[in-house]
């Protein structure tokens, strides 16, 4: 990345895509996050951070049969004096998953891991694009 100090701004207390963004930036060799606009040279800001997943298949007696995971982030990167580095950019995710009322549990978990990759796949994203981003 071509600057050294970002913030994060936006996120709900606790975020996992937060947390997942910050071990990433911060494990970047000359990048950290700092807590103040003031210590940053840009601002990371969260305009969107939000999971849902809604009934995609059911059976004639009306038992789900599949459900679509949705993740949708949408964020900007601008310096603390407010110039625009990257524009509102939004980045969305969708899994499905089959559903079974007999193995409710393990679809539990499954649908768990199913958003941490989505997650995953978010922040990469992210990365990828506050790196492609030239000295503020």
């Amino acid at each position: 990345m071509q600057f050294q100090r970002v913030q994060l701004k936006g996120f709900a207390a606790h975020s996992p895509l937060a947390q997942e963004l910050r071990q990433s930036i911060d494990s970047s060799p000359d990048t950290r996050v700092v807590d103040s606009a003031a210590q940053a040279q840009v601002v990371l800001e969260a305009l969107t951070d939000s999971r849902d997943r809604g009934v995609v298949g059911s059976t004639a007696t009306g038992l789900v049969r599949e459900f679509e995971l949705r993740m949708h982030f949408k964020f900007q990167l601008r310096t603390p004096g407010g110039q625009e580095l990257i524009a509102p950019t939004e980045l969305t995710q969708t899994r499905d998953l089959s559903y079974n009322e007999g193995v409710a549990l393990a679809k539990q978990y499954e649908e768990a891991s199913l958003f941490k990759s989505m997650q995953s796949d978010i922040v990469s994203q992210v990365m990828r694009r506050l790196a492609a981003v030239p000295k503020p």
